[in-house]
């Protein structure tokens, strides 16, 4: 059904099951790829940055998620060329690199928590508004 799947993973453990099921979708034929987007360390935490290097605290959450990633990347036998770690705002990083590789299925963890969060979740409906593919949400976290 889909030929490219872009999987977009918080690497947390919850990564296993949106992975899981981005696999199910993508069936023998597709190419999977992977992304994790790193957020500005100034945009993710609300702190005096003035106390901390905050260039060097950015450049080890890069590498941390890069490693962590090309690790998922190699357990699942997807080429390192289909693993991507971005720094950004996740949505629009997301959806800009599903344009890039020519996605046509996005596969994206959502916790839901109120309102529309309730049914897609903060980062998952920001990737389907103004995405130019389809979007898959898998429910992750608590009540599994």
């Amino acid at each position: 059904m889909y030929t490219t799947v872009l999987v977009a993973v918080d690497l947390s453990e919850d990564s296993k099951k949106v992975i899981e099921t981005a696999r199910k979708i993508a069936g023998e034929s597709s190419k999977l790829h992977l992304v994790h987007v790193v957020e500005p360390v100034t945009a993710a935490y609300s702190m005096d940055i003035y106390a901390i290097n905050v260039s060097e605290m950015q450049q080890e959450a890069i590498k941390f998620a890069e490693e962590k990633l090309l690790e998922i990347g190699q357990q699942l036998t997807i080429d390192a060329d289909r693993v991507h770690t971005l720094l950004g705002a996740p949505a629009p990083e997301i959806r800009n690199l599903a344009n890039e590789i020519g996605a046509d299925a996005i596969v994206i963890g959502s916790h839901g928590h109120s309102g529309w969060k309730i049914l897609l979740g903060s980062t998952a409906i920001k990737v389907l508004h103004g995405s130019t593919c389809d979007v898959m949400t898998v429910h992750v976290g608590k009540n599994d």
